[in-house]
């Protein structure tokens, strides 16, 4: 659910995905707001596996425990580009809290927070 991998560093990560027509998540020409949560959400773990790796541990499996505030304000067209941020904002144990914000031409069209449990090996 993401097409490229922009940046990642102790505390953020940002990836951008195009937009195309066979996505499982666009519908009549949008991408719609499961596909959106679903965006964070990958952003969260490739973030996770690119650490992993770095760390030359074996990625491990994650799971959307809650997602709070959810805001959406513009649905992605086919063929736009969004590019996802998502920052840390606490760790405890196997449980990462971070919010995420997606941008489409400039403009914030979703923001939340979500609360990811990771699969201990």
């Amino acid at each position: 659910m993401i097409s490229k991998l922009l940046s990642s560093d102790e505390s953020s990560t940002r990836t951008s995905l195009l937009v195309t027509e066979e996505n499982i998540f666009v519908e009549k020409g949008l991408f719609r707001e499961p596909g959106l949560m679903e965006n964070i959400a990958q952003t969260a773990a490739a973030r996770a596996g690119y650490m992993a790796r770095l760390a030359g541990l074996p990625v491990q499996v994650g799971y959307i425990g809650a997602v709070k505030n959810l805001v959406i304000t513009g649905l992605p067209k086919t063929n736009d580009e969004i590019i996802t941020e998502i920052k840390i904002k606490d760790q405890v144990f196997d449980v990462t809290i971070i919010s995420g914000t997606i941008w489409c031409r400039e403009e914030v069209v979703a923001q939340c927070e979500m609360k990811i449990f990771i699969r201990p090996s």
